[in-house]
């Protein structure tokens, strides 16, 4: 089974969540380190083919969403995790995307650092 590794403020964001999207969150994650497709994930437009990819859990008039790649061959790595408030349709808002564009290239420093120490 691949570890989570989490970049920035992820964890914490995913922690603050509903319970139940939380519980959606954590299952979908344990399916992804499994090697697995959760079935609430997708591939987030805008990046190349299937390695980030996107959770989506609604609960009660709000959705969430959790964003995470399988980029690297040792671990899944989470990027980002927060709750959408634009209402202009379903499209990730253009700050989100440039924090997770951010965070990816984050994500390649703390997994050669992870690999390095043992990972």
């Amino acid at each position: 089974m691949k570890p989570v590794l989490w970049v920035s403020s992820s964890k914490r964001d995913l922690v603050k969540m509903p319970e139940m999207v939380i519980t959606d969150f954590g299952y979908a994650l344990y399916q992804a380190q499994l090697g697995e497709h959760p079935n609430i994930a997708k591939p987030l437009k805008g990046f190349r083919g299937s390695e980030v990819l996107e959770l989506v859990a609604d609960y009660k008039s709000d959705t969430f969403r959790v964003v995470y790649t399988v980029k690297f061959p040792k671990a899944i790595v989470v990027l980002h995790a927060f709750q959408k408030k634009s209402k202009k349709g379903i499209a990730t808002p253009k700050k989100e995307i440039d924090l997770i564009k951010e965070r990816l290239k984050r994500a390649e420093e703390i997994y050669k650092l992870w690999i390095t120490n043992g990972g």
